[in-house]
């Protein structure tokens, strides 16, 4: 099947959507690829709901207006993207994630989506993973193994976005993963703050600072580096441990080294069975020269996803292209090694443009 998949991740610098052929077992052709920037008023709104988001009820009409312009934006990058298809995998924006209760929060629109586009939508990845009990996240290991049926193992491909989730492949067949703690999100919210722009672009911020060694360590204290997986986090998760670490009393290019440290060093302590051969990167962080200097210190075999020919930027909206497709075929989006759900779990639904209401996955 041709399938358009939609991504809208915790970094929320925009959409990206990718065209992909697959069964939703095997990845045949890719084809064009995209990431359309949210305008700066509607990533603001964005940014501000994740703060308001635990206060708020799901019929917020707030809410709903912001997630009908982002809805928008999705549809925007679906005739930008101009190859036909036959579903779109819509993840919508994570404003609130809360597995211990059984909580996951994406906001969109998929019956507006599928009017705008006029193809079915598949939509609400995570609600049932989280109802089972799992995490809900991360989802994309199942189409990391496709993609990497024939690459060496033990294989760890890494994802950093607001939030940094890994993939662990084992040379046996298994199949881990977990969210390993901060991404860009908190680099992101500094640089924000303190560099006037929306992001440590290229790594100028933190290579002209030093990490302030009593800072990482309280900030390595966090308990969610010590939980075994599977895990996962929401992008605000760390917000008090930073907030007691002492950081804001560092310098912006300090803090922001700071930062860059802790990302590299939760990701050296995720608990993983075996050291990788080698480490896959793709997600927004590959481009900070900081990061990747990091991750290579800390880890060794560090390379960007594009080393084996992937697309790193849009490697996500691709796998909801892929799991848009097992939707349908009611194939499991998630499995106990990576979310901890009880048994290989199927999820999401399928909203279709000539229907008012979802259907079951299969209908």
């Amino acid at each position: 099947m041709r399938a358009i998949g939609l991504m809208s991740g915790t970094s929320l610098d925009g959409v990206d959507a990718a065209w992909i052929e697959t069964d939703g077992e095997r990845v045949g052709r890719t084809g064009p690829a995209l990431t359309l920037p949210y305008p700066a008023a509607l990533r603001a709104e964005l940014r501000a709901l994740l703060d308001r988001a635990p206060g708020l009820g799901r019929h917020d009409p707030e809410v709903a207006a912001i997630a009908a312009r982002l809805t928008a934006r999705h549809a925007e990058a679906v005739r930008a993207i101009g190859a036909e298809a036959d579903i779109l995998g819509f993840h919508g924006q994570t404003i609130l994630h809360r597995p211990q209760q059984r909580l996951t929060w994406q906001i969109g629109d998929p019956a507006g989506l599928a009017a705008a586009t006029g193809l079915p939508v598949a939509w609400d990845f995570r609600s049932a993973d989280v109802a089972a009990g799992g995490e809900g996240a991360p989802l994309v290991p199942a189409f990391h193994a496709a993609l990497a049926c024939d690459l060496p193992k033990p294989l760890a491909v890494l994802n950093i976005g607001g939030v940094a989730n890994v993939t662990y492949l084992g040379a046996d067949g298994s199949l881990l993963a977990c969210d390993t703690g901060p991404g860009n999100g908190p680099l992101d919210d500094w640089a924000a703050r303190h560099g006037n722009q929306d992001c440590d672009r290229d790594g100028a911020l933190s290579a002209a600072g030093r990490v302030d060694a009593t800072v990482l360590r309280r900030l390595l204290a966090d308990p969610y580096l010590a939980r075994p997986l599977p895990k996962s986090l929401d992008r605000l998760d760390f917000g008090r441990t930073l907030a007691a670490s002492g950081l804001e009393r560092l310098s912006p290019a300090d803090g922001a080294a700071t930062l860059v440290a802790f990302t590299a060093e939760a990701v050296a302590r995720a608990p993983l069975p075996a050291a990788p051969r080698r480490w896959l990167v793709c997600g927004g962080g590959r481009h900070n020269p900081s990061i990747m200097a990091a991750l290579r210190e800390r880890l060794g075999a560090v390379a960007a996803v594009e080393s084996v020919g992937w697309d790193g930027d849009t490697l996500e909206a691709a796998c909801f292209g892929f799991l848009a497709v097992r939707v349908l075929r009611g194939l499991p989006l998630s499995f106990p090694g990576t979310t901890g759900v009880p048994r290989p779990l199927p999820g999401g639904t399928v909203v279709r443009p000539v229907a008012e209401q979802p259907v079951p996955a299969g209908g």
